[in-house]
């Protein structure tokens, strides 16, 4: 299986499955010398494991994480970091009643076509629990970008959907509530609304919203390496997103160049910035900001026609631990992606010297 690494002078290697032993990564290209703060980096797992309210899955997993290689009295060494992350609560028997048949717009079929096996058992290396890994490598790049800042939350969950621009949010209240929404209302609707969900034996899609700031200017690549380019490849990375914009985005479309042109002031920055920090796939020192569109999870508790390994048509009903919504959990997996990004470009040009 090719595709397990993301990055170019910092990079990760991820490696395995739902329910194996335990999942981890090598992180490659970290510079030397950066004093890591462990309970930083264990507390973005704590928002992105599961079971940690009544609107997630409640497989029960502490998702601590053990440090292996290049870190030596607290610091990074400059070599590769090694870590895992053990499962400790897989109930594999809850999956036993797919190991022949396939999830309708879940990975099973597609992975048995390609490789000729799968790993039935939650997913295997389909499942999202491999972001957890991500998380951990994000969680650095953050301490490697001191100077920037990452606040990722929910702005969608199915119909409902906060009406007010960023800047207009108080970024404090995402962590007050349990669907990380920081309109304190609305958040309340979108709780009661997936716990509705989950009655029903259904899921829902939302959105995740970001916004990056304090990024200096030049970071990003012209022509194939654009900067939201590879943001849109980091964020389209992440299971269940179907989508991703960034800036105006698709609402941009409608206007005239008269509307969306941000115009300068005398000091570089921008009097507007539907260009969403990015100009040229370089950002310009302001706000980057995007949305990435989450669709509804796959496996959903109700009866559903399907085919089996055979291709006889079969009737299946998802069964275990599985999220009404994953938006909530999304969170911390979308900031580190997005610092993944960046970590990557803001070494690269340290590296590259443009005359």
């Amino acid at each position: 299986m090719a595709g397990n690494t993301y990055g170019t002078v910092f990079r990760i290697t991820t490696f395995g499955e739902s329910h194996g032993v335990a999942i981890g990564g090598v992180i490659d290209g970290c510079p030397a010398g950066i004093t890591l703060d462990f309970e930083a980096i264990q507390q973005e797992l704590n928002r992105r494991k599961p079971g940690q309210s009544a609107i997630v899955t409640q497989r029960k997993e502490p998702d601590t994480v053990a440090f292996y290689s290049g870190i030596f009295e607290g610091k990074t060494t400059g070599t590769p970091i090694g870590f895992a992350i053990k499962n400790a609560n897989q109930k594999s028997k809850d999956y036993s009643h797919i190991k022949n048949s396939f999830r309708p717009s879940h990975a099973d079929y597609t992975y048995t076509q390609k490789y000729g096996v799968r790993d039935y058992r939650g997913g295997g290396r389909s499942s999202a629990r491999e972001t957890a890994s991500r998380v951990v490598a994000g969680a650095i790049a953050k301490q490697v970008l001191k100077d920037i800042t990452f606040n990722a939350y929910v702005s969608a969950v199915g119909p409902l959907k906060i009406e007010k621009p960023y800047d207009q949010l108080d970024f404090a209240e995402i962590e007050k509530n349990d669907v990380r929404c920081p309109d304190p209302v609305m958040a309340q609707d979108m709780e009661t609304f997936i716990k509705q969900i989950r009655k029903d034996g259904d899921t829902v899609g939302g959105v995740v919203s970001c916004v990056i700031s304090g990024v200096p200017v030049g970071l990003g690549e012209p022509v194939f390496d654009k900067l939201h380019a590879e943001l849109g490849k980091a964020m389209l990375s992440i299971n269940a997103v179907k989508g991703f914009e960034y800036g105006s985005g698709f609402d941009g479309a409608q206007l005239r160049g008269s509307e969306h042109n941000d115009l300068f002031n005398t000091d570089g920055t921008t009097k507007t910035n539907l260009s969403g920090g990015i100009q040229g796939g370089i950002s310009n020192g302001m706000d980057i900001y995007f949305n990435v569109a989450f669709k509804p999870v796959a496996t959903i508790m109700q009866d559903q026609d399907t085919i089996n390994d055979k291709g006889e048509e079969v009737v299946m009903q998802g069964k275990g631990r599985h999220d009404p919504c994953v938006v909530p959990r999304a969170v911390p997996i979308v900031e580190a992606m997005a610092a993944l990004v960046l970590v990557d470009f803001y070494l690269l040009n340290k590296t590259i010297k443009y005359s």
